[in-house]
């Protein structure tokens, strides 16, 4: 993987984990980040969540990912936005969607295969069930 593209996904998993899970809720095992709480402010704070969310797009195209991964980025983000605008069941949606989470480990995958990285087996986010055995 290229330095630049490193740094983007540094960049995006950063955000992300802002945007979702920055808060552990305690004696639980959740959390909860910006995107969730901006949700509870009606109208703003869901539109809100969308521009920013739109970020792992656009980091996404200045990486190289390819279309495929560019448009199931676009579905999560869409999904999070449109269901997450419904009053009280958006909300709840909003705490355990996590749509910032899910686009930065499609991206991380995507970027783990433009580069080839032999490494995939342990990069984190990715399912295990899909790597080859030693």
């Amino acid at each position: 993987m290229t330095d630049q593209r490193a740094k983007a996904l540094r960049r995006v998993d950063r955000f992300s984990r802002l945007m979702d899970s920055a808060i552990g809720i305690p004696g639980t095992r959740f959390s909860v980040g910006l995107d969730g709480l901006l949700g509870l402010v009606p109208v703003i704070g869901d539109m809100t969540g969308l521009l920013l969310s739109g970020y792992i797009l656009v980091e996404a195209q200045r990486a190289g990912a390819s279309r495929k991964a560019r448009a199931h980025i676009l579905k999560n983000i869409l999904l999070d936005a449109v269901i997450g605008s419904v009053p009280v069941l958006g909300d709840g949606f909003d705490f355990f969607y996590k749509a910032n989470l899910r686009n930065a480990r499609i991206l991380r995958d995507e970027l783990s295969e433009i580069s080839g990285s032999s490494n995939s087996a342990v990069t984190p986010g990715r399912d295990q069930s899909q790597t080859a055995p030693r």
